[in-house]
């Protein structure tokens, strides 16, 4: 994509935009702005080889009015400042649209994880936990996975964390494995929360027979896909970082996972076209669900864009330049602090069984999730309606409204 935009400036410009909508006083606008907190750390690792290598690692708290901060942790190349700040705005609105008592962080570390040893990512997780450790906590800031961490991370986290205390503290982190006191259905929890988004968006409330496009097969993309599936929708492409498939006759997610599992991609998989990840945006559907990274659909390629309807899976997938050109066409964008914002809702699940040493059943958690989707999705379709804006416009509204109410309750100290 040739469109190349700052992340935070477009999280600064959403904020603009709502802080417009809502009338909010200049002091609101000026506090959201900036992050309450950020943290650069420099973390020196010993390799395998016995060389020390330094990575780059980030922990930004942007505002905890409604509660304590809240936010994954990535592993990816091009992890920086910028993005994880952007990241932590976006959380907080997602927190405030989900009625989650969290306020936004985000953390993360520029390595490509898929270079280094079970025993380097555990030495890197270590050292970038004791780093933070000072700012994270139950009650202050509790983190959790994203891009190409998992709940193996989780746990290493948890365990640091632990020994410095010296008990056991679970509720430090979410997306643990289940018998650590993680949630029965985190690792699937944003692919949920996508699919009650997309069954909510289709005027006939199902997505039987629906042809669906998803770019990106990692956990959320290829969730979403056997969901989906499961419930009767057509998935006639799916993509990964190194290019897509498509059929107009449907794909089985299940056994383009096993190809994906034995190759290393989905391309290539026997009996159907492969494509680009270009192609593969542009693909005739009844909904397309971006589920990789930023920035995916930009000026350059929104104008080719033929679904009806788009359920971002992903964080900041569509540019503001983008989404004007879509709002032209009449596509529908159920926008990403809503769509998966499934997340954190089980994160958030998994906290409060924690803090109290409970464990749901995966039916209890299942039946709570959908009711708190369901709920945040009216109330921005609702209110998108009311004040004649998109959703997007809406989400924002309702989010930003909300932890600026709470700010101005709770005031300036001192």
């Amino acid at each position: 994509m040739s469109e190349n935009i700052n992340p935070y400036e477009i999280a600064l410009q959403q904020l603009k935009i709502a802080t417009e909508r809502l009338g909010l006083d200049q002091w609101i606008y000026e506090v959201l702005k900036h992050p309450k907190r950020s943290i650069v750390v420099s973390i020196p690792v010993k390799m395998d080889n016995g060389e020390t290598r330094v990575f780059m690692g980030y922990r930004v708290q942007h505002i905890d009015a409604l509660g304590p901060f809240k936010g994954g942790i990535r592993y990816h190349p091009k992890v920086d400042l910028d993005e994880v700040k952007a990241l932590a705005m976006w959380m907080t609105w997602k927190c405030a649209v989900a009625g989650i008592p969290y306020g936004g962080a985000k953390g993360g570390i520029a390595v490509d994880a898929n270079k280094l040893s079970m025993a380097e990512l555990e030495r890197l997780t270590r050292r970038y936990t004791s780093m933070i450790m000072d700012i994270i906590g139950p009650y202050r800031d509790v983190p959790a996975p994203d891009v190409n961490t998992d709940a193996q991370i989780m746990a290493w986290i948890l365990d640091t964390y632990s020994q410095f205390k010296g008990y056991l503290v679970p509720e430090v982190v979410t997306g643990k494995p289940v018998y650590l006191g993680g949630s029965e259905v985190r690792s699937e929890a944003t692919a949920m929360g996508v699919f009650y988004c997309t069954r909510e968006a289709l005027e006939d409330k199902s997505v039987k027979g629906k042809r669906i496009v998803i770019q990106g097969f990692g956990k959320v993309g290829w969730n979403a896909a056997r969901i989906l599936y499961d419930h009767g929708a057509k998935v006639i492409g799916v993509s990964d970082s190194k290019g897509g498939i498509m059929s107009q006759e449907g794909l089985n997610p299940y056994k383009v996972y096993e190809h994906k599992a034995k190759t290393g991609s989905v391309i290539n998989f026997p009996g159907v076209k492969t494509i680009t990840n270009e192609e593969l945006l542009e693909l005739e559907c009844d909904v397309l669900i971006p589920a990789a990274i930023e920035n995916t659909i930009t000026k350059e390629n929104a104008g080719n864009i033929k679904a009806r309807i788009i359920v971002e899976g992903a964080n900041g997938p569509t540019t503001p330049q983008a989404d004007k050109i879509l709002i032209e066409k009449g596509v529908k964008v159920v926008p990403d602090i809503l769509a998966n914002t499934g997340g954190v809702t089980v994160s958030y699940f998994e906290w409060v069984q924690n803090l109290h040493r409970e464990h749901w059943t995966r039916e209890e958690v299942l039946r709570k999730l959908e009711t708190m989707m369901v709920r945040a999705f009216y109330n921005v379709k609702n209110l998108a309606e009311k004040n004649e804006v998109t959703m997007r416009e809406a989400a924002l509204m309702l989010g930003v409204g909300r932890v600026a109410e709470a700010l101005k309750t709770l005031g300036l100290w001192p």
